[in-house]
């Protein structure tokens, strides 16, 4: 990788430079984030039921006790018997972060339309605590445009908002959701295709090294994602399976 080798001097001023394009970028998505919370509302109705670890929820149930919901639409359609290995690269960021989301009145969970059984065997292989909930009895990704028919795939302006190509039965979708003191829920916020990005920890401290991601060469972005059972193991010299 060929680039510019400067003194000591010449690399502060060229650092400040971008440091002050840096607060620019900091300062306008500030703003972006506050237009993001000053979206209108959408009111559910829909009386939505889900299957979790301790039986039938409803959507206001989900909030646990809390005033705002996070739901991340997990791909994994039944039968399938492993996640979509890019939501497992985003669900490997989760638990972390659940604990510091609590604080701040948030409750974060997957759904996905797989029947639970085959989301808690997928969850327990792959070591996560976060709670994940099946929709395999309702119409819940298919109203949030994230789950679609066999005949639509590969159809321009259903997903992402009517922006994006459906490439598949199952995609990737976030959405936020609020609940007042009667009990009434509402759609505050969804995002969907790179609109995730900004949830993915991992790349941004890849945006931080000189390759950055480095996918600009590969057959399409994430290409290179495995779930996280799936890298080779790195091998520690001088020490055995005995410690």
């Amino acid at each position: 990788m060929q680039h510019a080798v400067v003194s000591q001097d010449e690399w502060l001023d060229a650092r400040k430079d971008l440091l002050a394009r840096e607060k620019e970028f900091t300062r306008a998505r500030d703003a972006l984030a506050a237009q993001r919370r000053d979206l209108p509302w959408m009111k559910i109705d829909k009386p939505y039921v889900f299957d979790g670890p301790q039986g039938s929820e409803t959507l206001a149930d989900l909030f646990a006790g809390k005033s705002q919901l996070i739901i991340y639409h997990f791909m994994l359609a039944p039968g399938w018997g492993e996640g979509c290995k890019s939501c497992s690269y985003l669900a490997d960021h989760f638990d972390g972060a659940i604990p510091h989301l609590a604080q701040r009145d948030v409750t974060m969970l997957a759904v996905s339309r797989a029947p639970l059984a085959e989301i808690e065997a997928y969850k327990k292989r792959m070591g996560w605590k976060f709670k994940w909930v099946s929709s395999n009895k309702n119409d819940f990704n298919t109203d949030f445009k994230v789950s679609f028919p066999e005949d639509e795939a590969g159809q321009e302006g259903l997903y992402n908002f009517g922006t994006t190509k459906v490439y598949g039965d199952e995609m990737p979708g976030l959405s936020v959701f609020t609940r007042n003191k009667a009990g009434e829920v509402f759609r505050t916020y969804s995002a969907y295709a790179r609109g995730l990005d900004n949830i993915i920890g991992t790349y941004q401290l890849l945006d931080l090294v000189p390759k950055g991601c480095d996918e600009d060469a590969l057959p399409f972005t994430m290409s290179w994602v495995k779930r996280h059972d799936e890298y080779e193991q790195p091998v520690i010299a001088g020490k055995s399976c005995c410690g």
